[in-house]
């Protein structure tokens, strides 16, 4: 009778623990680097600094983080099409 509520406290911490791994999965495929090279291969004028920051940005994922990573790079005058497609990358991953 004692093994039943230690084995529903160990089942619900191993669920809790795997549900954090998933949550955490997308961000870990997110890479901010082929954002990076997306930019200076298409575009070198481009200020590496200000690039880096904005894959950065785009790789936290979501609509926002795109947007935030695009007005970014447009302010550092990327075209607005390679601004996009590094964007994306840096949120999805590739």
């Amino acid at each position: 009778m004692r093994l039943a509520p230690r084995l529903t406290a160990a089942l619900s911490g191993l669920t809790l623990a795997l549900g954090g791994v998933v949550a955490l999965a997308p961000a870990a495929h997110a890479t901010p680097q082929a954002c990076f090279y997306t930019v200076l291969e298409q575009h070198p004028q481009a200020n590496p600094e200000v690039v880096k920051r904005a894959c950065l940005i785009g790789a936290e994922g979501g609509p926002e983080a795109v947007r935030a990573c695009y007005t970014e790079l447009r302010r550092d005058y990327v075209p607005a099409v390679i601004a996009f497609e590094a964007c994306r990358r840096a949120a999805e991953g590739e």
